[in-house]
């Protein structure tokens, strides 16, 4: 048994001493080869330093083996020293058989440095070398995926497809198409790819994805076996409730949507948006104290969050809790930053607590918002009727039945206003 085969022997062992000891012996007596194998091993168990001490003593035996180059470049990136590795790339020449490899570390490089125009330029002159390499393919889609160009991703990933590797780098290539055609809107042939997901790679993300391409599709029985299935294998797997939840609400399963949301919240309890999705779900089940419950806590949660604040808003406004409604909003107006709903709603508790003047201001604030909402016009044409402003009232009266000609009710309004002019 060599040197090398020993030392990493006495790794698997846990035998550390021994194997710094044989290391030293294998870099002394193994032959080239050897210590070439040995450094591959102990680059998959991580010990980057052992590593970069072999091909820096091949390389000092083989100055012009830039694919040693390139190996240290590699380390040099994983231990955060990109000048070194810099310095080890510009070394390799474009006629070297190095070169293409060399661009795939350089991409890596200037990848880690969120310089991606320069990553992308690397990829394409490796693609203009190398159009039918595995490896140039695979990183061109990696990339792609990676940046959310996924229209440009599809192509590469379906390049190694086409040339029989279901699979590169573990990552399985059909898992990729599937996320990539359901983030361009293309779920029926996502769905085709998810269902091609061998076995091994069908992780708890990629079943996800799966679930939530077949809700887009409609398919809510299939997202709900894929979705329920998922969370008994991975119930830590936050993600998938408020999915399956969604998916039993658009079936009127809304019992089984508010106890998915629940143990959702098991999981997740700070979860703002499980806290408003569990309002909006207990909304069809007629439990206006549970409702306000997991409102208040979803806003306690996310105070800034304007969502939850104006379905909080909407809730008290059903409930003609009109002082609780003023005291959540009043505090929020800033001038020119406003949900223009927020407007709205602050208008119409003012006007049902008699505070005529701040009813108008918002209602008017809000006006160039909702400036061809009929339901929004008829309740300003309601409050000018209340606070006796006839002349804006008859403006408004006018814009809304050129909106909604139909409507009678509004027409007689009209037509009692003008026989009063």
């Amino acid at each position: 048994m060599t040197y090398s085969e020993q030392m990493v022997d006495q790794l698997e062992a846990g035998k550390l001493k021994e194997a710094q000891n044989s290391f030293k012996l294998a870099l002394i007596n193994d032959d080239d080869d050897m210590l070439f194998s040995l450094a591959e091993e102990l680059y998959a168990l991580g010990f980057l330093q052992q590593v970069r001490t072999i091909y820096l003593k091949l390389l000092d035996r083989y100055p012009d083996e830039d694919e040693l180059k390139t190996s240290l470049a590699t380390i040099a990136i994983d231990e955060g020293h990109n000048d070194e590795a810099l310095s080890y790339l510009a070394q390799i020449k474009p006629d070297s058989p190095a070169y293409v490899q060399a661009l795939l570390v350089a991409a890596d490089l200037y990848q880690t440095e969120e310089e991606f125009e320069v990553t992308e330029g690397k990829l394409k002159e490796a693609y203009s070398i190398a159009p039918n390499e595995p490896a140039v393919e695979f990183a061109l889609g990696e990339f792609y995926f990676m940046v959310g160009q996924y229209a440009d991703a599809i192509q590469y990933y379906f390049q190694l497809i086409k040339n029989g590797y279901t699979d590169f780098a573990k990552v399985d290539i059909a898992g990729r198409l599937g996320i990539c055609y359901a983030q361009s809107g293309q779920f029926k042939k996502a769905l085709g790819y998810f269902k091609q997901v061998k076995p091994e790679y069908q992780t708890s993300d990629i079943r996800f994805q799966k679930g939530l391409t077949q809700l887009q599709l409609g398919d809510n029985d299939e997202a709900i076996t894929t979705l329920e299935d998922l969370i008994n294998d991975d119930d830590q797997y936050a993600s998938a409730y408020p999915e399956l939840a969604k998916a039993y609400e658009k079936e009127n399963k809304y019992q089984q949507a508010l106890r998915v949301v629940q143990e959702g919240l098991g999981v997740d309890q700070y979860n703002e948006y499980l806290y408003s999705l569990a309002a909006e779900i207990t909304s069809h089940l007629g439990n206006q104290k549970l409702m306000k419950k997991y409102l208040v806590k979803a806003h306690e949660l996310a105070p800034d969050n304007m969502t939850i604040t104006l379905q909080y808003s909407n809730f008290l406004l059903h409930q003609h809790d009109d002082a609780a409604n003023i005291e959540l909003l009043r505090p929020l107006i800033k001038e020119d930053e406003t949900d223009p709903q927020l407007y709205w709603n602050l208008a119409r508790s003012y006007q049902r607590t008699d505070q005529l003047d701040l009813a108008g201001k918002y209602y008017e604030a809000a006006l160039p918002a909702y400036n061809e909402n009929p339901t929004f016009l008829k309740e300003l044409i309601n409050y000018y009727r209340e606070a006796g402003e006839t002349d804006k009232l008859m403006d408004e009266l006018e814009h809304y039945l050129r909106l909604v000609p139909t409507d009678m009710e509004m027409q007689d309004l009209y037509d009692q206003y003008e026989d009063y002019k």
